[in-house]
């Protein structure tokens, strides 16, 4: 079964071989654009900044769209495509030609997939412009500067197809207010909400601090030798001389304590040797071990616990250190040696 369409252009042609071969003009549809081969183009300026086009594999920033205009090329994009108002493309400054970028409202966290294939916007203060279809899509038709997020991506070619044909490709995800509130926090500086700068509100309360201050300092060729205003004449004070300070009385410096040596320990009662040694260090060491004392003894250097008041008091010393490994220890009186 034929279709409508080509049933129509059957038709067309019946007719025209009746009317002596003449085939009426019809109506062109617009058709489907193509993807070329990426344009980058020369460098520009837009006002003094320079742009160079490039094809960056990863390109993900922040910024602020504004509109699409028709009529800036003539009717015709700069890759030489009929500006379609309808169309979800943009232009942008650097991106090649054609490209695809996922554009999101940072108000709303709307993102959809457009079609860059023209260069602009032609001010520096707007990162991509949309067209009337797209900003309609994307939420911000009517907005004047809109927040946004650029990401160039890499769709599949049946939402290309969707996009070439002047269609719309199905919307994305939409992005997490976490996100949106750092990627707000990335935008450029730029006074959308305020009327007026904050410079001026500064500025009112400085004249009244500034006339506070002397102005012969900010004077040029004021002579600073000179005062601007003649002093009077101050009696001179007359100098007293110091009562003179007591001198103190040296403080005599307290005796050192002597350090403890073997007579000095208290005799008496009982003590636990836990062992003798000819080394110092280690009978120093061990005695650390054990909270002990060493005591020379000629050649010998001996580790004891106590002293203790009684022979029964001093098995606590024999029980400690045979706890710590040493079986051998013995009850002597405090004054052996």
């Amino acid at each position: 079964m034929l279709s409508n369409n080509k049933g129509a252009a059957i038709a067309v042609m019946m007719l025209a071989l009746g009317s002596g071969g003449a085939v009426l003009a019809q109506p062109k549809a617009r058709s489907m654009v193509a993807d070329g081969a990426p344009v980058l183009g020369a460098p520009y300026q837009v006002s003094g900044t320079s742009y160079t086009p490039a094809d960056p594999v990863y390109y993900d920033e922040v910024g602020y769209a504004g509109a699409m205009e028709e009529g800036s090329q003539s009717g015709a994009t700069a890759t030489g495509e009929a500006f379609v108002p309808s169309a979800i493309t943009a232009a942008h400054k650097t991106l090649p030609l054609p490209s695809y970028v996922e554009v999101t409202a940072l108000d709303s966290g709307r993102t959809i997939l457009v079609r860059v294939n023209d260069r602009g916007p032609m001010r520096n203060d707007q990162l991509i412009a949309l067209s009337p279809g797209a900003a309609a899509q994307l939420g911000v038709a009517g907005q004047g500067a809109a927040a946004v997020r650029v990401r160039r991506v890499n769709p599949p070619e049946q939402e290309r197809a969707a996009l070439r044909a002047h269609g719309q490709a199905a919307e994305r995800l939409e992005t997490p207010a976490a996100l949106l509130k750092v990627l707000r926090g990335k935008l450029p500086a730029r006074s959308v909400a305020a009327p007026l700068p904050r410079a001026p509100i500064a500025a009112k309360p400085r004249p009244a601090v500034a006339q506070a201050r002397p102005p012969v300092a900010n004077r040029p060729g004021a002579d600073f030798d000179r005062p601007a205003v003649a002093p009077r004449p101050v009696a001179q004070p007359v100098k007293v001389p110091p009562a003179p300070k007591p001198t103190p009385r040296p403080t005599p410096a307290p005796a050192p304590t002597p350090a403890p040596t073997p007579a000095s320990v208290k005799t008496g009662g009982y003590v636990v040797q836990v062992g003798a040694f000819s080394s110092q260090p280690r009978a120093q060491a061990l005695a650390k071990s054990l909270g002990a004392r060493v005591e020379p003894a000629g050649a010998m250097w001996r580790v004891r616990l106590g002293p203790y008041a009684t022979q029964q008091a001093a098995q606590a010393g024999v029980r400690s250190a045979a706890a710590k490994g040493f079986e051998n220890a013995r009850i002597m009186a405090n004054d052996a040696r």
